[in-house]
């Protein structure tokens, strides 16, 4: 079995390769809820939900967020009659955010998400990585903001000072997951916002350091391959960079993967993370995902 901690771009596509390979019931996806509010009066799992829609085979890849060839009716009405989203919901979308919600009055959100997987048909279990609602503050040059207000509100472009985030008690299963695992891999996703959050909630370290960990650098060169993890680890003062992520991992990481642009740093690597592996991990296309895939599940495929 294998166990892979997630956020809601890069690793989903590895997902799409990892599902090609072998059975999607000895896959389990933990994912990260620091990004879950309340919008328009429905709640929105915007990581969650981008695994559930990718493992169903919808997600929107233009985007890696809500559904592929939604429609957005709900949406432009609610401008054109003065309430605007910060989030752009599509309709089928909205539909399985309200179906959360309501779920959650009976609910917990592991059992809610639970409940859509198997409507989706995903046969892969996917777990919140909690069912307490996580708090983030991204302290900038304009003053503290919410991980949205940062992101969609303002694009992402005040300087980050700092980042904060609570911790929380793992979901139900969470833990369990990771110790019964012959693997855990650590996706291609932020490591502050996205993995960093999982890796902080109550006895996931100790789990970690119990079981095999393979992890897929996000940042190649001097740059993140998408999103804003470049401020946010500079801000915690980590290095942006394959050496930057090593450095934030090796205490718990057994394998590294790494992109051919950091080839040159494979000796610096291995003083944190011994084993170091180098291919392509840009995913321009399945058969990238799939390759990536192979390259981190090694001898389990």
């Amino acid at each position: 079995m294998i166990s892979v901690l997630s956020g809601g771009t890069g690793t989903p596509k590895l997902l799409q390769g990892m599902v090609k390979l072998m059975n999607p019931e000895d896959i389990t996806v933990i994912v990260n809820t620091l990004e879950n509010d309340y919008f328009s009066g429905v709640y929105v799992a915007p990581d969650v939900d981008t695994v559930l829609y990718t493992l169903a085979g919808i997600i929107n890849e233009d985007t890696w967020y809500g559904v592929k060839g939604d429609s957005f009716i709900t949406h432009d009405r609610l401008k054109e009659i003065g309430c605007p989203e910060t989030l752009r919901i599509g309709d089928r979308d909205r539909a399985m955010k309200i179906q959360k919600t309501l779920l959650m009055k009976e609910h917990s959100l592991s059992e809610a998400v639970d409940i859509q997987r198997k409507e989706l048909g995903i046969k892969s279990p996917v777990i919140p990585m909690s069912n307490q609602q996580s708090q983030i503050t991204i302290t900038t040059d304009q003053g503290a903001m919410g991980f949205h207000q940062f992101l969609v509100e303002n694009q992402g472009t005040p300087r980050v000072l700092d980042v904060s985030c609570q911790k929380v008690d793992p979901a139900p299963g969470l833990i369990e997951s990771i110790e019964d695992s012959d693997m855990v891999v650590i996706g291609p996703s932020n490591p502050i916002t996205s993995i960093g959050p999982i890796i902080s909630a109550k006895r996931v370290k100790k789990a970690l350091k119990k079981t095999y960990v393979v992890g897929v650098s996000p940042i190649v060169g001097d740059k993140p391959v998408s999103g804003p993890a470049a401020k946010f680890m500079q801000a915690k003062g980590h290095e942006v960079s394959v050496r930057g992520v090593a450095s934030m991992y090796h205490d718990f990481m057994d394998r590294i993967i790494i992109d051919q642009v950091d080839a040159n740093h494979q000796e610096e690597i291995e003083k944190l993370i011994l084993d170091v592996m180098i291919t392509e991990t840009i995913m321009t296309n399945m058969e990238d995902k799939i390759n990536l895939a192979r390259c981190t599940l090694g001898e389990n495929v």
